[in-house]
């Protein structure tokens, strides 16, 4: 298996993938199953995913998407999606934990008192979706790599019109798209800013 530390020096965005090349409905869950192992704020999970596998689903994006020949080429794209009210996964999370007897029930009503108190405020609720999906989104790519498979993170799409044209609800913030698929040329170079002139040390 690879290595960790290899995948991330490999990683790299690929806008131009077989077009023959699928992955399985199977793959794609165990893709899915790692990406939910990603850390988040409170446990709460704020993240959902929108998988378009199909030809015709991909058609479908493709418009939403500028018309980015990523989309129709890759084997699939996800859509990370950012949950706006994870707060109410906040039961769902420390209740299996009292339940369990991981946590007591005081510690639960603490904890979800804190959580709701937060969600009260708009603005950390969408800070949170996104800050959250992002952490998702990134281990999506990470294990995606190290199963074979090269990603293309996407920003550039019709937000609205996505969460129009496929009934997305008001719950969910669109993120990001990503691609998913095996490369057939490589990803352009790209060089990084030095460490030291993005770091500051104290």
């Amino acid at each position: 298996m690879t290595n960790t530390l290899d995948i991330l020096q490999q990683r790299a965005s690929v806008k131009e993938y077989d077009k023959n090349a699928t992955i399985s409905k199977e793959e794609m869950t165990e893709l899915l199953e790692l990406t939910t192992k990603a850390p988040s704020a409170w446990n709460l999970q704020h993240w959902h995913f929108t998988v378009f596998h199909s030809d015709e689903a991909k058609a479908a994006l493709l418009p939403v998407a500028y018309n980015q020949k990523q989309i129709i080429e890759s084997s699939a794209v996800v859509a990370v999606l950012g949950d706006l009210k994870a707060n109410e996964n906040g039961e769902d999370v420390y209740g299996e934990l009292a339940k369990q007897g991981l946590i007591t029930d005081d510690i639960k009503q603490t904890l979800l008192g804190q959580i709701n108190g937060a969600y009260q405020n708009e603005q950390f609720a969408r800070d949170s979706a996104f800050l959250n999906a992002s952490l998702a989104a990134m281990q999506l790519m990470i294990a995606a790599k190290a199963k074979g498979y090269d990603t293309c993170a996407i920003g550039g799409f019709n937000k609205e019109q996505f969460q129009e044209q496929f009934d997305v609800s008001d719950r969910f913030v669109p993120v990001m798209l990503i691609s998913i698929g095996k490369a057939v040329k490589p990803a352009h170079q790209s060089n990084r800013l030095p460490v030291s002139e993005v770091s500051t040390w104290l």
